[in-house]
């Protein structure tokens, strides 16, 4: 396992907020707090480039033992990260949506 998920700690608010801002940089349609998730809609122009990114996002969840919440359509994906064992928001979750962006970038 990953050292970043080792000992495991809710965040606080304050981090939560300091993190998505960091997290999200100057991109417009980011990260997003939903209901105790951190939460992203990703768009794609087909069902089999949706289903791609869905399997990557699978293999970094595996890798990192830090498992999303997937939604997808034949055109989107919206993915939430928490840490239901620690009832809340981690580091954890930001390193894994960090992981994802990562996938779609040049």
């Amino acid at each position: 396992m990953n050292p970043i998920h080792l000992n495991r700690l809710a965040l606080s608010a304050t981090a939560v907020v300091t993190q998505l801002t960091q997290l999200n940089g100057d991109v417009a349609q980011g990260w997003k707090l939903i209901d105790g998730a951190l939460e992203k809609t990703y768009t794609f122009p087909n069902f089999h480039d949706t289903m791609a990114f869905v399997n990557a996002v699978a293999w970094i969840a595996h890798r990192e033992n830090h498992h999303p919440d997937l939604a997808l359509g034949f055109s989107r994906c919206t993915v939430r990260f928490n840490t239901h064992d620690v009832g809340g928001i981690s580091v954890s979750d930001f390193f894994c949506a960090a992981a994802v962006d990562a996938l779609l970038k040049d």
